[in-house]
């Protein structure tokens, strides 16, 4: 058996056993973090991988309907969610009052290792007229200095390259 989340057209898969969310829909983060803070951002999913006590932060972008203008922006938008996120992670973990985000936000919290992935799509077929808006391994390399004291390997995953022993991606 597999846990689904839906981010718009992507549909993620995760182990049984893992515990995952969407933090951007947490009652937590959205009537208490957000609203008293104003401005905050939240990273689409959490997943803690049991196994290896493994947390990830999930931020999905799907450009193949709609082209980014400044792709500049996009890493820096990354970044700000996945700081964002800690600290509502950690304010969940002692104020949250739904059970289920609570718990997952401690589990969060007792893991031994914090991933950080941008899955990021984008159309397969390009040209010279419409290239790739995002150049992939240049973006990964300006996330992974940008999160270095967070996560010095952070990734760039599309539903072709994300390791099948982590998690499945397909579009509904």
């Amino acid at each position: 058996m597999v846990q689904k989340i839906v981010e718009g057209v992507l549909e993620f898969e995760f182990p049984d056993n893992w515990r995952v969310s969407k933090y951007d829909e947490w009652t937590y983060y959205r009537k208490h973090f957000q609203k008293l803070l104003q401005g905050q951002k939240a990273i689409d999913i959490i997943a803690v991988e049991p196994k290896n006590q493994c947390t990830w932060l999930i931020e999905v972008k799907d450009y193949r309907a709609n082209r980014r203008l400044k792709p500049s922006d996009l890493i820096n938008e990354v970044v700000q969610k996945v700081l964002d996120t800690l600290a509502g992670l950690w304010g969940a973990k002692i104020n949250a009052r739904i059970l289920a985000e609570k718990q997952l936000a401690i589990a969060a919290a007792k893991s031994q290792q914090l991933r950080v992935v941008l899955h990021l799509e984008q159309p397969l077929k390009y040209s010279k007229l419409f290239p790739q808006v995002i150049d992939s391994a240049n973006a990964q390399d300006k996330l992974r200095k940008m999160l270095r004291a967070i996560d010095p390997h952070a990734k760039i995953f599309n539903q072709h390259n994300t390791p099948k022993y982590l998690w499945r991606v397909r579009t509904k």
